[in-house]
Order: structure tokens, then C-alpha cells, then sequence
């Protein structure tokens, strides 16, 4: 679920009026803020976008955080200076975003209706406030006020949290929580306000006393259960099933194994919470598109407990998006892939099996990738057009090999042919390394295994490219530097300073610049990320430059061939041998354009099948493009190929006489 802003059809005519007559709507990203109707408090700010006025956040609210927080405290309130108020001799701070309640000794009935009896009760099970939560709108200035006071019942009250407290607790989530409540998150000013309510949450239900060894509380959008554990516990298993919408409820399935249970020293609990609907709250403050598939189920266990099992139910069922096992990072505040291992991916279900730890991994689920799509024709035009790629490669390579003195006779040939070789090798390793990191990404999710094979795939393919930008220069000093010769080992070094060394230091600062951030990689791929870091970009900048480069100098080339001047500065063999490399990039570097534009088109637009197919097509090809175009179709090779072989075979004739 992406941002979503509120059409102006859908705001009281009195603010839309008041901001077209304030600043018209002309300026895209123009903001327009308005106080709220007098039955609340707070503001909502308006921006402009195609000339209209839409909804950014709402702070409307109709709650008052600090009042309901201190009527947890005690039923007679002492107004003190300071905004403080006095508690058994104490002061208390006023928390939340709303106004102080005021009042004098003896009056706290008439502001909050409730006795002292009311009051002992509300310490025990929040029980005085429910009403008033529970009536009010689940408007976004209410939801970030009511997760504001789920923050901090967690830290300042969350000691003997017993069955009371926590039900009226799940009460107060579960109203925010709800299905039909969940697209007005998108409007709440704090974008990490989902995350905030799931570690606070987290943290309060991670201190349920157990009654008797068992506990179970249950609402629609929120559930928590605890079981006490020991190591002789045959393992331990949490099962949910829950509302996710008005028409349909989901699974979950917990299991701690045994082989774990037995590292425990001592008898100890287990508590989990199930919540059907916030993974999609989450979303709204995510620019990954990765969406949620599941349920989230979050668990609070022992230090010694480091795996369990989990098993989603998939929300949507379709069979070509791909499913990926995630941990919610709470410190990092993002889904992370590190954590989890996928076991299991059928059309219903999703078994990951999960590292759980008490500061950073607690809470999991399953996105489902729309950027990755999984088609049966796609893999096998990949498998089929990898394994052509590859064997074509090879093929280059052992012909260049055979022919190898017969064609480098001059340094221009040799020249070209060594650029030839160095562009068929990068580009068969780096389809090694494809099939390595599809691997690697498939099974067993090793991180620092998919940040190598992402680092020297990123390398290599973009050596493809500036081997195709030295062998663009070939051209240039050919045709334009007739007059001055360069020499072999000159030539070695500079082609190797172009060829692998500005991609070893593009790659070696994409990784350093990202990595440390966790954005290095792409969310369900070795591969460099875009979402969020526009890594990929490290990649499709310098090539496309390379390209545009090598068009240029495949013009010049007509042009200077078109005019008789340059037959006069220059030997005909040369002139030869520079219109032939110059049919090699004017294939190929259409060919590698088009290849990397159709990959451009498959992140701008992600679900489109046919970009994806034809993207494959003509990635999976590029070895035996080059093993046309830069060998077979090459006239000098061919000859010197066919001179080798009646070599050979006068050899054999002889060797038989």
C-alpha cells in the first residue's frame, strides 16, 4: 500500500475553500496547512499536486493524550505550575500533543465522571479510559494520539501486567487496528507511527504474567497468547486464525522446535501476538513496493531461543508473484531478509523458518514482490538463453584462441582482437555469477554471500560495457590519430586502467557508500538495490553514458569514411581493419542498448510481463550476440579459421603417409 492522498472532494468544503482562496494550487509541492474544525484540536496540511489540493497529514484530534494518561494516576487532579500535576506528593509530566485539563481539588468527577473506587480499578486494567477511546473517530490525529498512549502505558506502566491490563489494552490497539480504519494511517503525521505501535505493543505483552501456565486474549485485529516453557517440552506451537477483512480471516502458525526448548536453564515463557492488518499499516510509509502477504506474528522468548518455524497463510494466492520470509528490523524501522530462511512457498502458504532476537527481531512476516515476477516462460527463456550465452561465449573465446596469430598480425587487429576476448570473459563470468547469485538468493539466503555475488556481477557487467568504450576508443584513435602510433604495453595498461579499473572503483564505492546503510542489495534479489538507494543507478549511468558514446563514434565514422581525406592520411589496411570494428559496435551497441533499456522499463514499470520477457530474450542472447558479430561474421577470422583447419588436416594426411 503506497501513500495515499484525500481527494478534495472528500474535505470539508470550509478548508478546501479556505486554501483556494489562501494560495491557489499552481506550484507542485505547495503546502497549504489549516486548523481543524473547532470540535477538535491540531492542523491539516494540504498538498498541491496537477492543480489540486490533496490531504498530506491529518492532525485532527478529538482526544486529549495527557488527561486520559493521567486518569490512570488518580481520580483527583492538583494543577501545579509548570504544567505539572501532583501525584502522592510527586509531580507527573503531561505526555500527547493535547491541551491540559484543568481543574481544583474535589473536581475531578465532573471532568472525567468516575469515583475513587473507578479510580484504584483503572490502575489495575486501564479500564476508566476504554469508554472514551472506544467512542471516539479512528481519524489519523486520533490513531497517532492513541498509539502516543500505548508508547507510554508501555514504558511507564508496564509492570504485573496481568490478563485485565492486557485486554484493555489489546481494546485500545484493536481500535486503531482495524480493517476499515487502515487507509487513514496514511495521513498520520508520524510515518513510523506503525512501527511504534508494534514495538510498544511488543514490549507490553512481553510481560504478561501467565495464569497457571497458559493465557490466551483475543480480539479481531489483535491477538496474544503465552505458554510457560521448559526443555522438556515436546515443543511449543502457536496457532491464529483472524479477521483481515470483512470477508475473509487468515492463519498463522508458530513453532518453536524442540532441539531449541532444550538449550533452556530453566522453566521460562513464551508470549506471541498476531496482527492481521499492520503489516498493511506499515506500508504506508514504505517506498519499497514489497507488499505484505501475511499476517505479522511477533514473539518474546528467552535469550537462549535464537529459531523458530513460522507458516503463513498467504492473503493474496497468485501463482507468479514471488514470496520472500522477512523480520521487522525495530531499530532500523524496515522488513529485512537476512533474518529469515524460506523452507516452503506453495500457492496458499509460506513456511519460513526465522533468527529471533530480543533488541532487533521479533516481529515477522511475508512480502510478496511485484517487482519479481515468477512466470514459467520467463525461467525457462532465462535457462535456456544463460546456457546458449554461456556455450556461445566459450566458443568465442576457443576460436579466438585458435585464430589468435593469424588475426593479430597488426596493432590495430591485435588491439581489437584483445578487446573482443576481455568483453566475451567479462560477460561469461558475469553469467556465471548470474546463476550463482540466483542460487544463493533461492536457498539459503546468505547475506554476505549475496553481497559478493552482487559486488562481482555489478563489476563485471559494467566491465562489459567500458571494454565496449575502450574498443569505441579504438575507433577514434584510429581514424582521427593516423600520425601517432601508440605501443603494445602502452595500450595493455591503458585498456586495463579503462576496461576493469573504473568499474572496480564504481563498484568498490556503490558497496562502501550503501552497505552500511543496509541498502545495498535489492529486497528479493542479489542484486543492487533501487527502492530506496537507487544503487542500480551505480550501474545504468556509466552504461547508458557508454553507450551513447559509442553511437557517437560509430556517426563519426560514417562520416570520415564518407570522405576521401582519410584514405590519403592513413594505409588502406588500416582503414579496413578500422570499418570492420566498427561494424562490431554499431551491432552491438544497439543490441546491449536495447537489452539495458527494456531492463530501465522493468523497474518503471515492474508488473509488465512482456518488458520482462523480452529484457530476458535479449540479456540471455548477448554471448551469442558477440559470438555472431564479433567472430562469425568477421571475414579475417573466418579465413584464418579455415586456413587452421587445411593446416590440420595436411598435418593428419602427413602424419597417416
Amino acid at each position: 500500500m503506497s501513500l495515499r492522498y484525500l481527494e478534495l472532494s472528500q474535505i470539508p468544503a470550509s478548508l478546501e475553500d479556505e486554501c483556494i482562496n489562501l494560495i491557489p494550487c499552481k506550484d507542485n509541492g505547495a503546502i497549504c496547512i489549516q486548523p481543524c474544525s473547532p470540535s477538535f484540536h491540531g492542523e491539516t496540511s494540504f498538498v498541491c499536486e496537477d492543480t489540486k489540493w490533496k490531504m498530506f497529514t491529518d492532525a485532527c484530534a478529538s482526544l486529549d493524550v495527557q488527561s486520559l494518561f493521567q486518569r490512570i494516576f488518580e481520580h483527583k487532579l492538583v494543577p501545579s505550575s509548570g504544567g505539572h500535576v501532583s501525584v502522592a506528593g510527586g509531580h507527573l509530566p503531561f505526555v500527547g500533543g493535547g491541551k491540559p485539563v484543568l481543574g481544583k481539588p474535589g473536581d475531578g468527577a465532573k471532568y472525567f465522571g468516575a469515583d475513587d473506587h473507578e479510580s484504584s480499578n483503572c490502575q489495575a486494567d486501564f479500564s476508566c479510559i476504554i469508554p472514551d477511546i472506544l467512542s471516539s473517530p479512528a481519524i489519523p490525529g486520533n490513531i497517532a494520539d492513541i498509539v502516543e498512549l500505548l508508547k507510554k502505558i508501555s514504558q511507564l506502566l508496564s509492570e504485573n501486567v496481568n490478563r485485565g491490563k492486557m485486554q484493555s489494552y489489546s481494546r485500545i490497539a484493536n481500535h486503531i487496528l482495524n480493517s476499515s480504519v487502515v487507509s487513514n494511517w496514511a495521513f498520520v503525521r508520524d510515518r513510523n507511527a506503525g512501527s511504534i505501535l508494534l514495538d510498544s505493543v511488543n514490549a507490553f505483552a512481553g510481560k504478561l504474567l501467565l495464569r497457571n501456565g497458559s493465557e490466551s486474549i483475543q480480539e479481531h485485529f489483535i491477538s496474544t497468547k503465552g505458554y510457560s516453557i521448559h526443555k522438556n517440552t515436546s515443543g511449543k506451537s502457536f496457532d491464529f486464525s483472524m479477521e483481515f477483512n470483512s470477508t475473509a480471516n487468515i492463519t498463522g502458525h508458530l513453532v518453536i522446535p524442540e532441539e531449541e526448548l532444550l538449550k533452556l536453564p530453566k522453566t521460562s515463557k513464551a508470549i506471541s501476538i498476531a496482527f492481521p492488518t499492520l503489516g498493511a499499516i506499515i506500508e504506508t510509509s514504505r517506498l519499497d513496493p514489497g507488499l505484505v502477504n501475511g499476517m505479522v506474528l511477533s514473539v518474546s522468548l528467552p535469550e537462549e531461543l535464537r529459531h523458530i518455524l513460522l507458516t503463513f497463510e498467504k492473503v493474496n494466492k497468485m501463482e507468479n508473484i514471488e514470496a520472500q520470509c522477512v523480520a521487522w528490523h525495530s531499530t532500523k524501522r524496515r522488513w529485512d531478509t537476512r533474518a529469515c530462511t524460506m523452507k516452503l512457498d506453495n500457492t496458499s502458504s509460506v513456511v519460513c523458518v526465522c533468527k529471533h532476537h530480543q533488541r532487533t527481531y521479533k516481529s515477522f512476516s511475508i512480502l510478496m514482490s511485484p517487482t519479481v515476477l515468477r512466470n514459467t516462460v520467463l525461467d525457462y527463456i532465462t535457462r535456456i538463453g544463460l546456457g546458449l550465452s554461456i556455450f556461445s561465449l566459450a566458443l568465442c573465446l576457443t576460436i579466438e584462441a585458435v585464430v589468435w596469430q593469424h588475426v593479430t598480425k597488426t596493432e590495430i587487429t591485435y588491439m581489437r582482437h584483445f578487446c573482443l576476448v576481455n568483453i566475451a570473459t567479462s560477460l561469461l563470468i558475469a553469467d556465471v555469477l548470474f546463476i550463482l547469485a540466483a542460487i544463493v538468493h533461492n536457498t539459503a539466503l546468505n547475506y554476505p554471500l549475496c553481497v559478493a555475488a552482487t559486488f562481482f556481477l555489478h563489476f563485471f557487467y559494467l566491465a562489459l560495457f567500458f571494454w565496449m568504450f575502450t574498443l569505441g576508443l579504438l575507433i577514434l584513435y584510429g581514424l582521427l590519430l593516423v600520425f601517432f602510433k601508440i605501443t603494445r604495453p602502452v595500450f595493455i595498461a591503458t585498456a586495463f586502467s579503462i576496461g576493469y579499473g573504473c568499474p572496480l572503483v564504481i563498484s568498490v564505492l556503490t558497496v562502501a557508500i550503501t552497505e552500511p546503510k543496509n541498502g545495498y542489495l535489492r529486497s528479493g534479489a542479489c542484486w543492487l538495490n533501487w527502492y530506496e538507494t537507487k544503487a542500480l543507478l551505480a550501474f545504468i549511468v556509466p552504461a547508458l553514458s557508454i553507450i551513447v558514446v559509442n553511437v557517437v563514434v560509430v556517426g563519426v565514422v560514417v562520416a570520415k569514411t564518407g570522405r576521401s581525406s582519410v584514405g590519403e592520411g592513413c594505409k588502406s589496411q588500416d582503414l579496413s581493419n578500422m570499418i570492420r570494428i566498427s561494424k562490431n559496435v554499431a551491432l552491438l551497441t544497439p543490441l546491449l542498448g536495447l537489452t539495458w533499456g527494456f531492463g530501465l522499463a522493468t523497474i518503471v514499470d515492474s508488473r509488465s510481463l512482456p518488458f520482462h520477457i523480452t529484457f530476458a530474450l535479449l540479456n540471455a542472447f548477448q554471448g551469442f550476440f558477440i559470438l555472431l558479430f564479433g567472430t562469425l561474421l568477421d571475414r579475417k577470422t573466418r579465413e584464418a579459421l579455415r586456413e587452421n583447419c587445411l593446416s590440420s588436416k595436411r598435418k593428419c594426411s602427413l602424419a597417416k603417409s
